[in-house]
């Protein structure tokens, strides 16, 4: 951009600026990746009767920012001021950035008018309407436009899937997959990070091994899915193997990548691995650092996570709400009151940061987990927002730890009433009255699990063994070697 600029500026002394074809690309730039859209959106207002390159062009750029609803925006204005119509290549970018607002039914106007204009069989603005309708849940209209085209390419097919993934239907999305009659890079990326996102971590990374047989290069994306399997699998020999791939293959350091890496480490409870990709990669973004404070947080190394805090607000990066709920996280675990106290004060006074549900819960944590319940309760009390059950579970669990019946009974109707299925509150208080002697009152409580149907979820565990992740859960006898285990165990 400062290289732009520094053209830009003559251009504009000369005069030069005024000439279409000069300013269109000034504007191309901008509108690009490498660019910056509040500069092309001031570039463009100073753009006399624009044709309909340059229309195309910061509509489309809008359409791929980080603010989706300019480019609707642009496109109305556009069909209002202009005395140009929109062309088929206008189209797309408007149904991508409803797409990308969740706003299908918006966009089912849009396809109304494509429909009476008789450009429904375009195939670049068939994919787009395909993509909108399956992304944002609307999976009916996505199959009868799938359904319907004489021509489908591997772009179709990759809308199909992703919508089908995005909503849960995994199944079906796989089926479709093994149909295709062509498939790309995107394609398997597609179908590895549904598989990722629906929690099949073990299929996603049996269809890696598939794609690696067929020779398909995976790109950063694929690599990010993976690394995402193996963090939530507690992988690691899996997770160390997809680390070596990207640095054998040259495969970009980029800040997602390198956040992924990071997170897969932490979430393997490997923290020094994980330091020394943080302290060695080529570019930090605030994602990084919020994965590494978290992952200090979370494996024991509060004092860490809170030092690692401070050199962050040295970087030339402002924190945001996911790294001060990291950092109180770390509070927590190590029972900082004063720490925590101040850091929610800086969060507000200095980043003017509103504090969420997330926020306070921590507060209430770390008060009730150093004993002072009663302060923990009046946080609580005194929220701006409604409590949730998350939030007095937390004050739940507190006054367990410290053995407060009273106020325990008190924070344990209120998260029965906010989530009648959460058997948390049946657990702890009857684990609070045994513990107590008062067996009849625990014994009560378990009988009002049983007679409300409320189930505890079974604990789990993973454990790798020579590169084989094992699962098991808790009165589970759907392993392989089940009845070894038992025996041995009995």
């Amino acid at each position: 951009m400062s290289d732009l600029q520094n053209i830009h500026a003559p251009l504009i002394k000369t005069g030069l600026i005024k000439d279409k074809i000069a300013a269109s690309r000034v504007l191309a730039f901008c509108a690009s990746p490498a660019g910056n859209m509040s500069y092309a959106f001031m570039v463009f207002k100073q753009i006399r009767h624009p044709n309909h390159f340059i229309w195309n062009t910061i509509i489309r750029g809008f359409a791929h920012s980080s603010t989706p609803q300019m480019a609707v925006s642009l496109f109305l204005e556009m069909l209002l001021t202009s005395s140009f119509d929109p062309q088929i290549l206008t189209y797309p970018s408007v149904f991508k950035a409803y797409a990308r607002l969740g706003q299908a039914y918006f966009g089912a106007q849009l396809h109304g008018r494509i429909a009476k204009l008789g450009l429904g069989s375009d195939r670049y603005i068939r994919n787009t309407i395909i993509h909108m309708y399956a992304v944002c849940g609307f999976l009916s209209e996505a199959w009868k436009l799938f359904d319907e085209s004489s021509e489908l390419d591997v772009v179709s097919w990759n809308s199909m899937i992703l919508g089908l993934s995005k909503c849960g239907e995994v199944d079906e999305a796989i089926r479709l997959f093994n149909k295709m009659p062509l498939r790309n890079p995107i394609s398997w990326n597609t179908m590895i990070s549904g598989y990722v996102r629906n929690g099949r971590l073990f299929e996603a990374l049996e269809l890696f091994g598939k794609m690696q047989q067929e020779r398909i290069k995976p790109s950063e994306y694929t690599m990010v899915s993976l690394l995402n399997a193996s963090g939530r699998l507690g992988a690691i020999r899996q997770g160390k193997w997809i680390h070596d791939y990207i640095i054998k293959n040259e495969i970009e350091l980029n800040v997602i990548v390198v956040t992924a890496i990071i997170d897969m480490y932490c979430k393997c409870g490997c923290i020094s691995e994980a330091l020394h990709v943080f302290e060695t990669a080529p570019k930090l973004g605030l994602s990084s650092w919020n994965s590494m404070i978290m992952g200090l947080a979370l494996n024991g190394w509060e004092e860490e996570a809170i030092e690692l805090f401070s050199k962050f607000e040295s970087s030339n990066l402002e924190p945001d709400d996911v790294s001060f709920l990291a950092v109180l996280m770390a509070c927590t675990h190590s029972g900082m009151v004063d720490k925590a106290t101040d850091l929610f004060s800086l969060m507000i006074d200095k980043y003017k940061i509103e504090p969420s549900i997330r926020h306070y819960s921590c507060m209430v944590d770390v008060l009730g987990q150093a004993g002072f319940v009663e302060e923990a309760e009046k946080v609580i009390l005194s929220l701006p927002i409604k409590a949730d059950a998350i939030i007095w579970g937390s004050l739940l669990s507190a006054c367990r730890k410290h053995g407060n019946i009273e106020m325990a009974q008190q924070a344990a109707e209120q998260v029965i009433e906010l989530d009648p299925g959460e058997s948390s509150a049946y657990v702890l208080m009857s684990n609070l009255y045994a513990g107590s002697s008062q067996f009849e009152e625990a014994i009560e409580q378990r009988l009002n699990m049983k007679e409300k149907r409320v189930e505890k979820e079974p604990g789990c565990s993973l454990i790798e063994v020579d590169g084989q992740v094992h699962e098991f859960v808790a009165f589970g006898r759907t392993h392989p070697r089940a009845k070894e285990i038992y025996s041995l165990l009995n």
